[in-house]
């Protein structure tokens, strides 16, 4: 008999060799019909794996990440399974599940068309139909490549394969896949599905490679979630951040100057400065400092950091200077270490805690380039913190209420927290030292009365970490805050602080970003609002439209009135209908319009109108004044 431990704790005997989809309906029917897989000691299995050991088991269905990205290989492969039944000439590529998904490759002498993926739909749908089962089988090297030599790119795939590699398959009807899985036990498990688009995609993203096509798809085990799902990309087209940010004239991208590279226009920079303002003052008042580094280094500080072993790839090719090369900033952080390093430190000087927004450059390939999301030259709201190791469980804690504060100000309040622990192959730092820091990292989140979810495995060389991702208004999650520890660079730098018994002892090191990246965050943010940022953030604020000339000069006072308390306002005295110009207004998301005619340059009065409200009265200049500069003040 073997122990299975349950999510819940409790542990049930089994006979050795009892599958996953069997202990489901011993537990419940109910469970068994929605599980869609099983985490097995942490690695997501095929419910048809049968247990032979004592374990941990916990039983995904579509609504778990392993659950939904078993669901979404699924459906790639009866994608693939439907393309090479239509076009056999077609060769197999990769199809992985995503993020939002899936996706296969194919290398095709014909371009797939629109009309051409409804086909492939059509004949998925009869697959389905077919309720295949699902078949696992292993080979060896020889009869694997036996099996795929009509299949160049599955060969190259399992020529790479270590020698003592596994070398598995998945079969469905006809068709055979090389593939790790896990997978669905048969076709008929997909309810609901649709291609979305197509595109092109060099195989294993070498540009140097052939260019393939990728067709895109999304599956549901309800049809009223795939519903939702297309509605909710429907509003995220409407949200776009590149398609907002030209309509809004917020910023834009020059083939001239480079693809990858920002350049901010009037408005988009008064939002930046609203931002970076609010990060400067809350730093302050959190007890840190404020930094300012070069743009470039040498390139022996680089190889001192570990880049240049690690990271070069990702890095600018370097400039020739006086017979040495230097290099634009991957990073900010040597920089911060070479303040460390300017003096000696004792242990009572310590923690410090250094921040800075700091415009890194890093190259990116020009086929993951996306607006504001991905970019090759981006400002890091940057800090790192040094501090003696029995200081680091409360600076993790400070930190985490500080980012959750943070974000809070923008409007998250939504997130999901991820610690991050050791990787299995490459890692610095002894063994205690990682115990130490994911203990804190997981201590601080759980004293703060929050809850995360366990990345095994998942944290950087360096150290474990703290990820959170914020979710949008469409709920969608994105990646912007991380606290991460560092044991690789106190030791490349040899840093040392004076500890209380006069010994010289290794201080420790927090990466900590709170937004991110300056432009992700503004992309997000700007996804996030739909353009229609509330009154603080808004780069115009307030618009006074006076309906004649002769109403001119008011509307010239009350625009002073506003600048001078801070309000960023504009006016609009076109010769143009005023309905007009307050749809322009409405359409520029600007969050207040105030009318001037006849009887507001007699009473002294505005006639105001709210972006959200539409028309809510008159009012007297000061009273709209102080209205808007404490929705300002709160961040209303």
């Amino acid at each position: 008999m073997i122990q299975v431990t349950l999510k819940d704790g409790s542990v049930k005997s089994y006979k050795k060799g009892t599958t996953i989809i069997e202990i489901a309906r011993d537990i419940s029917e109910g469970l068994a019909r929605v599980a869609v897989a099983g985490e097995v000691n942490g690695q997501v299995k095929d419910l048809s794996t049968p247990l032979n050991e004592d374990c941990k088991l916990n039983l995904l269905t579509f609504d778990s990440e392993g659950g939904k990205a078993t669901y979404w290989h699924t459906t790639s492969h009866i994608m693939a399974q439907a393309v090479k039944r239509l076009f056999p000439n077609v060769k197999l590529a990769i199809g992985p599940s995503i993020e939002n998904g899936f996706y296969y490759d194919f290398d095709s002498e014909k371009t797939f068309t629109p009309e051409d993926l409804k086909v492939i739909e059509a004949e998925m749908q009869k697959i389905i139909k077919e309720d295949y089962p699902i078949e696992r089988f292993t080979l060896s090297r020889e009869e694997a490549l036996e099996l795929m030599k009509d299949e160049p790119y599955k060969i190259e795939l399992i020529n790479e394969l270590p020698e003592d590699a596994e070398i598995s398959f998945y079969r469905q009807g006809e068709f055979t896949d090389l593939c790790a899985g896990p997978h669905l036990m048969s076709t008929g498990k997909i309810k609901a599905f649709k291609l979305m688009q197509q595109a092109g995609a060099y195989w294993r993203g070498n540009e140097k490679n052939k260019m393939l096509q990728r067709i895109y798809g999304i599956s549901f085990p309800k049809a009223s979630q795939l519903e939702e799902y297309i509605k909710m990309l429907e509003e995220a087209e409407k949200r776009d951040h590149r398609r907002l940010g030209k309509e809004l004239d917020l910023f834009s991208m020059n083939e001239q100057i480079g693809p990858g590279l920002v350049i901010w226009h009037p408005k988009g920079a008064r939002v930046r400065l609203r931002i970076e303002d609010l990060w400067r003052k809350q730093h302050l008042r959190n007890g840190y400092d404020i930094v300012y580094t070069p743009h470039i280094g040498r390139g022996e500080l680089w190889e001192t950091s570990g880049h240049l072993g690690f990271y070069k790839e990702s890095m600018y090719s370097p400039m020739e200077v006086d017979n040495q090369d230097f290099y634009v900033k991957p990073m900010n952080c040597p920089f911060h270490i070479a303040i460390y390093k300017n003096k000696l430190h004792s242990y009572r000087d310590l923690p410090y805690r250094w921040a800075e927004l700091g415009t890194v450059y890093r190259y990116e390939k020009s086929g993951v380039l996306h607006g504001l999301l991905r970019v090759r030259g981006f400002t890091q709201d940057d800090a790192h913190l040094f501090c003696a190791p029995e200081q680091m469980p409360d600076e993790i804690r400070r930190v985490l209420r500080f980012c959750l504060s943070m974000l809070h100000e923008f409007g998250f309040d939504k997130y999901k927290i991820y610690l991050a622990t050791k990787p299995k192959d490459k890692s610095v730092g002894d063994e205690k030292m990682w115990a130490d820091a994911t203990k804190a990292l997981e201590e601080a989140v759980k004293a703060e009365g929050l809850e995360c979810d366990i990345d095994e495995g998942g944290g950087a060389f360096y150290g474990p970490k703290i990820d959170i991702k914020i979710k949008d208004a469409l709920n969608r999650e994105w990646q912007c805050s991380t606290i991460q520890f560092d044991f690789n660079e106190p030791e490349r730098f040899d840093l040392t602080y004076v500890a209380a018994d006069g010994s010289r002892q290794r201080p420790y090191m927090i990466h900590r970003a709170l937004l991110g990246s300056i432009e992700r965050f503004f992309g997000v943010l700007l996804e996030h609002y739909g353009g229609a940022f509330p009154v603080w953030l808004a780069p115009v604020q307030v618009k006074v439209i006076p309906l004649l000339e002769k109403h001119q000069a008011f509307a010239n006072e009350i625009a002073d009135k506003l600048r001078q308390q801070d309000v960023d306002v504009e006016i609009d005295a076109r010769n143009e209908k005023i309905g007009y110009r307050i749809r322009e207004a409405q359409l520029e998301k600007v969050p207040y319009m105030l009318v001037i005619g006849d009887k507001e340059l007699e009473s002294g009065t505005v006639s105001v109108r709210s972006r959200k409200d539409g028309d809510i009265g008159s009012m007297t200049v000061d009273a709209f004044i102080s209205k808007v500069v404490e929705e300002i003040r709160t961040h209303a």
